[in-house]
């Protein structure tokens, strides 16, 4: 690849101090960094710069329409983030394709559609408790892999319409694609992958329609006029499945950590002084469960904090560095305090992009944490001095396990 910068920042691909890496780069203000494969772009970590990007129409996610080392054939099949940017859904889609996708998308994260997906919830919840509650006293048991993971794993599942058996399969998909230490080998497999599962899917909702979003879409593909193609259906399920699952499983895993680490929060939020909206929005802001979403592109030259960005270059956008931004939340920005007045984050995203599942998301989210710790009050960490280990991947923030002990004689 050739590189508009002498020498620019090589982003670390195992992911091991983002917060460390994104408050130098925000020092440096748009500043060019080096991805896996040599590839150059852009990378914005302030609240001004990132709010501004997102909201600019003249930003989008389309490589290939506006990113001009796509058009010209020099990111290979095998980039090791190949699977963010050839996808054809409403994520990566510009214009009026976008407003005809996500209109499409928005009727399956309708109000109504979660008020009746509580129930299924609150089953899934139960169902995870109980299995929790069988552990052996004094045992430790890795909360992210028994319950951060399933719940939303299940529930996105259940909403496309994916048996419990084709969700495990592709889990493992899912999981290589966030995994930024992959080899361009690993990397093709990860798209053939996916698309093979989602196909599969698409085959057998043809056969069986039932009540979930894939039957929808495929139901709505001949009306008013908004045909889906094929691979824009394979990619919209797919983007579902995967936006849905894999960040809130790591919101999980951080809100948890994080109130099992600060013991005065959490006897305020079980005490009522906080609510599980607090410790939500808190958890959004600091630990945001989306680092990097690869990739924006300009369409046309733009500037940015005094740095012209210009027509056909990449963006890599950082959430995790927006509420940790001291211009926003000033020196105490990147303390977790969910007595904290300003939580402003973008962790749903902002401007055209923003997540369709926020709703959804906040009802797995409160029914999950606040049943837990009512299940659990007197769980604990069960690291020790040992800090929880970072996953391999500058995409998402998480950890690898979540050990913890959930202490006899809980109720």
């Amino acid at each position: 690849m050739t590189s508009t910068a002498a020498c620019p920042y090589a982003l670390d691909p195992a992911g091991t101090d983002i917060h460390g890496e994104a408050a130098a780069l925000r020092e440096q203000g748009p500043t060019q960094v080096r991805l896996p494969g040599d590839v150059v772009v852009w990378s914005l970590n302030s609240h001004a710069a990132i709010q501004q990007v997102l909201a600019d129409r003249r930003v989008t996610k389309s490589a290939r329409n506006h990113w001009a080392e796509f058009r010209d054939g020099k990111i290979p099949p095998d980039w090791e983030l190949i699977s963010w940017i050839a996808m054809d859904n409403m994520v990566t889609s510009f214009g009026s394709d976008h407003r005809r996708l996500r209109r499409l998308v928005a009727s399956a994260f309708t109000t109504r559609r979660t008020e009746a997906m509580r129930p299924r919830i609150s089953e899934l919840v139960t169902e995870l408790l109980d299995a929790l509650a069988q552990t052996p006293p004094g045992a430790v048991v890795d909360l992210r892999e028994t319950f951060a993971y399933p719940l939303p794993a299940r529930l996105v599942a259940d909403m496309i319409g994916m048996s419990e058996d084709a969700r495990a399969a592709t889990a493992k998909v899912i999981d290589m694609m966030v995994d930024t230490t992959v080899t361009p080998d690993q990397a093709a497999q990860v798209l053939q992958g996916w698309r093979g599962a989602m196909t599969e899917l698409i085959e057998e909702k043809r056969r069986n329609p039932a009540a979930d979003i894939t039957s929808d879409l495929l139901a709505s593909r001949d009306e008013d006029g908004s045909r889906l193609s094929e691979l824009e259906l394979m990619d919209t399920v797919f983007a579902i499945l995967g936006a849905g699952s894999e960040t809130t499983i790591n919101f999980f895993d951080n809100a948890i950590s994080a109130l099992l680490s600060h013991p005065d929060q959490l006897a305020a939020v079980q005490a009522g002084e906080v609510t599980w909206d607090d410790v939500i929005d808190e958890t959004l802001r600091v630990e945001s469960p989306l680092v990097h979403l690869p990739l924006r592109y300009a369409a046309e030259d733009i500037e940015v904090e005094g740095v012209t960005i210009r027509q056909g270059e990449a963006l890599l956008v950082n959430y995790s560095a927006v509420g940790r931004d001291p211009a926003l939340n000033g020196e105490t920005a990147c303390e977790f305090d969910v007595r904290r007045e300003n939580k402003e984050h973008l962790s749903f995203g902002h401007g055209p992009h923003y997540c369709l599942g926020a709703g959804i998301a906040r009802a797995v989210a409160t029914e999950g944490l606040s049943r837990l710790f009512a299940r659990f009050p007197r769980m604990r960490l069960a690291t020790g001095d040992e800090p929880l280990q970072p996953l391999p991947t500058f995409i998402m923030n998480g950890h690898r396990e979540l050990p913890v002990i959930l202490e006899p004689g809980s109720s």
